[in-house]
């Protein structure tokens, strides 16, 4: 199993109906992977032939249960390649245009039980007005429909967060690159930031780390909301010291476009929140796209996320506030948890 059979078969397991040649290729550039249809045709026989696909006439293919099971087993060494090649891919297929607030953005995609929706939209609300939130502007779906490349499953909801990696590709649009040294853990004091408790390298991990924090029980995002001494979820990067000044306007702009995901900017060759930087490099703290998740896992509400789930047009995203674009049954819970307190 290469990392081109593995994006294959990612985007297959992600697809809810047959899906052919054509749509493959167009879909494998977001992972890194430039194929022609042909190409794309032949890895298919090679897993058709190993039990991985089912073939449906032209139409195309879907996966098997053979091919999830390999999607759970394939090889360490892939993964970590496709987990680095999906944040550059992804940073650089960013579009947001800060001026008309239209494009795409990366998005983390969280499943949740639904006869749980009312519980978490209460215990969501303090988290949104936060600052441990990327953004306020998310996307809900009810069972059945579809969230990116996603289709919901029964008896289960999903909520859209922004993901910190659209903040590298808002600066490589502007011409700044920014390098993703790691995912960890920030202990935080009335509501500021003090030093990283725990880091994971992007380098060396095969799962995004901030998923692995929140299920290692390694937060207290509630906390932190509540002005008390709590841990955050959020990302390291560094830029280039020549891009420093540019790199602190661009922070102002980004929050004064509501996108406060950039928590501290530190000094050029100096440590920030205690982590070291390269010569001639700033750190940059980014909070993390999955507080929101931490704090519905803290109140023992189960959820399955996928980090840099999928590009996602912005102005679709409505604000927490507002959320609107619901199936009647899930406006109902929305309405019924402005009235629910939270715990």
């Amino acid at each position: 199993m290469n990392k081109t059979l593995h994006a294959i078969l990612s985007i297959l397991d992600k697809c809810s109906t047959v899906t052919g040649s054509r749509e493959l290729s167009r879909k494998l550039t977001r992972h890194g992977v430039d194929l022609t249809e042909r190409t794309v045709r032949y890895y298919l026989k090679r897993l058709d032939s190993q039990g991985y696909t089912e073939v449906f006439g032209k139409e195309g293919r879907k996966i098997t249960d053979r091919g999830r099971e390999e999607l759970r087993h394939a090889h360490v060494s892939d993964k970590i390649g496709f987990v680095i090649s999906r944040i550059e891919t992804l940073s650089y297929m960013t579009t947001l245009d800060l001026a008309s607030m239209e494009g795409d953005i990366i998005l983390n995609v969280s499943l949740l039980p639904r006869k749980s929706l009312r519980k978490a939209l209460a215990l969501l609300k303090p988290v949104f007005s936060s600052p441990f939130v990327m953004s306020d502007r998310v996307m809900l779906a009810d069972e059945g429909e579809e969230i990116g490349e996603a289709r919901v499953p029964k008896g289960m909801a999903a909520l859209g967060t922004i993901c910190s990696v659209t903040i590298n590709g808002i600066f490589l649009k502007a011409g700044m690159p920014v390098a993703s040294r790691y995912g960890g853990v920030v202990e935080t004091a009335e509501r500021r930031p003090q030093r990283f408790l725990s880091l994971i390298s992007y380098e060396g991990s095969s799962l995004d780390p901030l998923e692995m924090f929140i299920k290692s029980n390694m937060t207290a995002v509630s906390e932190a909301v509540a002005g008390r001494n709590g841990r955050i979820l959020a990302s390291f990067r560094e830029i280039p010291v020549v891009c420093l000044d540019k790199a602190v306007k661009l922070a102002r702009t980004l929050e004064e476009r509501g996108l406060r995901g950039i928590l501290q900017i530190g000094s050029p060759n100096k440590p920030l929140l205690e982590v070291p930087v390269g010569i001639d490099k700033a750190g940059i703290v980014i909070i993390g796209g999955l507080n929101p998740v931490a704090v519905l896992e803290e109140h023992g509400i189960a959820t399955e996320s996928k980090a840099m789930s999928a590009l996602f047009e912005y102005s679709h995203l409505v604000p927490f506030k507002d959320l609107v674009r619901l199936p009647t049954s899930l406006a109902r819970l929305r309405s019924s948890a402005a009235s629910f307190p939270p715990p």
